[in-house]
């Protein structure tokens, strides 16, 4: 009895494991937004699970970090643009910085949106080990 008191009780002080033991967790159902587009990204490791939506307005990268969705305001960005999403692009708040790289295909068979894949997410905190996570997803577009 004793054993299982310890047990429940690990478990409940235990955090919340994120996707593929990384730190960054699954994002609920995102929608479409109000206007313009956004990338749903998708992780494409052992645990394949909404991992980031970025917008392209406003400019915004969501995802879930220690437990807590954060919107993280894009501070750069290079490369070709598709539909209000360029090749890199860089999101600051705080002291965590995401850069996100991503290819996005237009395809005739995608209407309002386009394909993306290949995408990475590489994610710096001061004092934290860098993650680069793979991704890959779908650009949807307000109609």
């Amino acid at each position: 009895m004793k054993f299982a008191f310890l047990l429940l009780a690990a478990q409940a002080a235990a955090p919340a494991p994120g996707i593929d033991g990384l730190p960054i967790d699954a994002l609920p159902q995102q929608a479409l937004p109000a206007r313009g587009c956004a990338a749903y990204l998708f992780s494409t490791g052992t645990t394949r699970t909404l991992a980031a939506m970025a917008t392209a307005d406003p400019a915004t990268l969501r995802l879930v970090l220690d437990g807590k969705t954060i919107d993280l305001p894009r501070t750069g960005a290079t490369g070709a643009a598709q539909l209000g999403l360029n090749a890199e692009s860089v999101y600051r708040a705080g002291d965590v910085v995401a850069t996100v790289q991503m290819t996005v295909e237009l395809r005739q068979n995608l209407t309002a949106g386009a394909a993306v894949p290949v995408a990475t997410l590489r994610l710096d905190r001061e004092g934290r080990d860098t993650v680069v996570v793979p991704l890959a997803g779908l650009v949807g577009c307000a109609g």
